[in-house]
This record gives structure tokens, sequence and C-alpha cells, in this order.
């Protein structure tokens, strides 16, 4: 699915995060940045150990929920990694969804300071951490929203899901953004 704000082209697609020929791929990191199971996993095995040799050096205090950190790419097909760290679901009372959206607008921004045309994310908390998919699914696509209106750039933003469940609901929720 894709759809237009303005000169940027928002798509959604469904496969695996590691494969995509993008300037940033984001990653779903720990804020150890140690890396992890899930995407953190898949991200850190197709990067080599480079990638967590250079967080550890760069960032040796990890990143706090809600912010994301750069570091190149390793071997993935990309130029740079941005780690967003998303929150645990705690029910929805600790500031979950603020920090959803500040993970997400962290790397945006990251993929404008880092001259991207285009940036790759997952369904940033919603494996291990629990984020309610659909919940998710609103949060990061309004704020992709705001932000290339706001800012008309990246050129492109792709949503890269896995599983069918994760697509159906991001596609719902696009498809109520542009009606």
């Amino acid at each position: 699915m894709i759809v237009h704000f303005f000169e940027c082209r928002l798509e959604l697609v469904q496969g695996d995060i590691t494969t995509q020929s993008v300037d940033a791929i984001v990653n779903a990191a720990n804020s150890r940045l140690a890396g992890g199971g899930g995407v953190d996993g898949a991200i850190h095995a197709a990067a080599g150990p480079a990638l967590l040799a250079e967080t550890d050096s760069r960032y040796p205090e990890g990143c706090p929920t809600g912010d994301a950190v750069a570091t190149s790419a390793g071997q993935l097909p990309a130029k740079h990694v941005f780690h967003a760290v998303g929150p645990v679901w705690r029910g929805g009372m600790q500031q979950e969804e603020q920090q959803l959206r500040s993970a997400w607008r962290r790397c945006l921004e990251l993929a404008v300071e880092h001259s991207c045309r285009s940036i790759a994310f997952p369904a940033i908390s919603t494996g291990v951490y629990g984020y309610p998919v659909d919940l998710a699914a609103r949060a990061s696509l309004e704020t992709v929203r705001d932000f290339l209106v706001e800012h008309r750039q990246p050129e492109m933003v792709r949503v890269v899901l896995f599983g069918e469940g994760a697509y159906g609901a991001f596609s719902r929720v696009l498809e109520e953004m542009v009606q």
C-alpha cells in the first residue's frame, strides 16, 4: 500500500527489514543497545559483529526509551541503522504512546540530519514489548504523516511488517487516515 503526502511517499510492505535497500533501517532496539531477539536480533545478525561493536563504543550508556541513535549499517543494504527504543506496553498508562511517537519522530529527525532520502521502519514495540498492533499502527503512522507534512522529507518512508496481522492493522489505519 502506498500513499503520498505532498512529494513524500509512505509505503506499507510485508517482508524482511534486513533486505530493504534504503538509506536507513530502523532497529527496534533495547535500551542497552545490546542486540536481542526479534527484529533487533535479525538486524544484528544480518549486519555482522561490527554493529554491536559500534553501539558499544559510541553509546556505552545505551539509549533511553523514546529516543534513537545512529550507527553505520555493517553488512546491511543501507548506509545507516537508527536504533530506536520503543516502550514496553504496561497497559497504556505509563506514557507508552508518547514514547512510541517520540522514537518514530527521532528516527525521522535522524533521517533528515543524515540526508537520508529513504528509511525503513519495523513495527516498533509490537513484538516482545507487547504494544497492541492496532494502537501502535495509529500512533506510528500519525507521527510519520505529521512529520512528512511538516518537513516534506524524507522522500520515502517504508514500514516493513512481519506477518499478515500487522500488515492488516497498519493498512486499516492508513486507509482511514487518507479518506
